[in-house]
């Protein structure tokens, strides 16, 4: 593994959250109008390794954030991809680059850089990386609903959801509520984030899975960021994930949740509700005890109760939900 202060980017701020932005931003659901914005080819992950000054090698990632209009964060991660070898306990820097017709120029203080033809190098004296474009997929991707799941949506009918709508690709918008309720559950769902690179913070690409109608997973285009509370994966006023797993915009994205609804006798709570949650195929809370309701949907109570899909303004999609009651 390369040492946490690697010269070539010893200059480099932290990180920080987007501001907020105004929600009149484009929205893009369809990869090939995305597409024909250039930044959307040079937007995502890259995997490589560098060398330091010293003659240490080791395992980096970087992650490649469109702004819009041909400017980009460049977030550098030592030990890989988030899910790949680097943790939130290790060195996370951060980059500016501006497009340049087909190549993209990464400068700063003493270091500079370049992304041509899906490749990215990095320099500083004699220190340097270089990382190739990768497009990962979760490893629970398209996986099938075992013997004895509910299957609330497999692409042709919206029926299990009050107030669905599908798209010509065979995805649910969000802002829908199942039709059915549950009470203790294991649940696969997957969802893709709009392109909106002029957006930030809350307003880009917003969502959210309540779970018992209360409980909510965030679903955010929070690509690159921190991870917080209020961004995707993190359960919302509760806990931050783990780790950041969240995906470039447009990628089908994965959660695999296991729920454990609160426990009530003669209408009193005596036990609260628990969650394990796979993000990608990552354990990015496991076991974690919900003492309260979070903001924005129903308060706590006895179940069973539905599932609900947010809204937030944004278009967010859907495919591919089923759930397996628990005994």
């Amino acid at each position: 593994m390369l040492k946490h202060r690697m010269s070539w980017l010893a200059f480099v701020a932290p990180a920080v959250l987007f501001l907020a932005a105004a929600c009149s931003a484009q929205e893009i659901i369809d990869i090939k109008e995305a597409a024909k914005d250039p930044d959307f080819a040079i937007q995502g992950e890259y995997r490589g390794s560098g060398t330091s000054e010293d003659g240490q090698q080791g395992d980096v990632g970087a992650q490649v954030v469109a702004l819009g209009e041909g400017k980009f964060d460049v977030y550098v991660l030592f030990g890989g991809l988030p899910g790949e070898g680097w943790t939130p306990d290790r060195p996370r820097y951060r980059l500016s680059a501006v497009r340049d017709g087909e190549a993209v120029k990464i400068e700063g203080e003493g270091a500079e850089g370049e992304i041509a033809g899906g490749v990215m190098t990095l320099r500083k004296g004699s220190a340097q990386a270089k990382l190739e474009r990768v497009d990962r997929k979760s490893p629970t991707l398209g996986k099938k609903p075992p013997e004895g799941a509910v299957v609330l949506f497999d692409g042709t009918s919206g029926e299990a959801f009050d107030g669905a709508r599908l798209t010509d690709d065979g995805a649910m918008l969000s802002d829908v509520t199942s039709k059915q309720t549950f009470n203790d559950y294991h649940l696969h769902l997957e969802f893709r984030l709009s392109w909106m690179p002029k957006a930030s913070g809350q307003a880009r690409s917003n969502s959210g899975v309540y779970l018992h109608d209360c409980y909510e997973v965030q679903v955010l285009d929070s690509f690159g960021l921190t991870g917080e509370d209020n961004e995707c994966g993190g359960i919302y006023k509760v806990k931050k994930p783990d780790v950041n797993m969240c995906f470039p915009p447009l990628t089908w994205q994965t959660y695999d949740i296991d729920f454990t609804a609160p426990k009530y006798e003669d209408g009193k709570k005596v036990a609260n509700a628990r969650v394990t949650v796979r993000h990608n195929g990552v354990v990015i809370h496991e076991n974690l005890e919900l003492p309260d309701a979070t903001p924005g949907r129903e308060g706590e109570g006895p179940g069973p109760r539905p599932l609900y899909l947010q809204g937030h303004g944004n278009k967010v999609v859907y495919r591919n939900i089923w759930l397996v009651p628990k005994p």
